[in-house]
């Protein structure tokens, strides 16, 4: 598939609530980074995961269809909590269902981006919105964030941290790399790239460059401590 970059040399303004999509491959330290945003400056950070997780809930719209679509699975528990270890061995063998089941969540995880975005833009309580993504590209969410910004680690460090925080195998960290975009992908669709390659101080610093660029000063907030 091709991507494309949509954006051109236009200076940004952020007058108005802005919407960041970061992303980056497995083990890039995207976590790090976010973190960095959300303690230092006057944004609210979104994962996609969590939300993935959430819709997925009982109650919810997607729940009725995944019942419909793992209905002799066995994936459910007796308080119709679903068990996700078992779902996670079916959808490892059954790649029909896999797709079924991206096509019942990814639209329902966008639908909420979409309302939170609007909400916030409605509210403007934070100066910036930053939703991560693994699939940020792949679901074409340039088409809501008004930039994207491309987190960089090179293979060789991300297999590092793989195996030492996660413990993954060799073969396990193969599979997901090759099922991953391209370095050159997410270069020629993001606006920015920050290189997290050395200490975290050197990404973050890069950080206060790309927002002191765009007139976002830090902020103050309130931490809380257990005494």
């Amino acid at each position: 598939m091709l991507y494309q970059n949509r954006y051109d040399n236009s200076e940004l303004t952020y007058n108005d609530m802005h919407f960041i999509g970061i992303t980056g491959g497995v083990g890039a330290g995207k976590t790090a980074i976010l973190s960095y945003l959300e303690s230092n400056y006057p944004c609210r950070v979104m994962l996609a995961d969590e939300i993935a997780h959430d819709v997925m809930e009982p109650g919810r719209d997607c729940y009725r269809k995944l019942q419909e679509l793992f209905a002799k699975d066995q994936v459910f528990e007796a308080d119709g909590q679903i068990d996700r270890k078992r779902m996670a061995q079916v959808l490892f063998s059954d790649e029909e269902k896999r797709l079924a089941l991206n096509n019942i969540v990814h639209p329902a995880v966008k639908q909420y981006v979409i309302d939170e975005m609007n909400r916030e833009r409605a509210e403007q309580k934070n100066k910036v919105l930053i939703l991560e993504a693994a699939l940020l590209i792949e679901e074409h969410y340039d088409e809501i964030c008004d930039e994207l910004w491309y987190i960089y680690t090179s293979e060789k460090n991300r297999r590092e941290r793989l195996k030492l925080n996660r413990g993954y195998s060799d073969e396990k960290i193969d599979n997901i790399f090759a099922s991953q975009l391209s370095e050159s992908t997410y270069r020629e669709v993001c606006r920015e790239e920050i290189d997290n390659n050395h200490l975290p101080e050197d990404a973050f610093s890069q950080i206060d460059a790309l927002m002191k660029a765009r007139q976002v000063e830090k902020v103050q907030k309130r931490q809380t401590t257990e005494e």
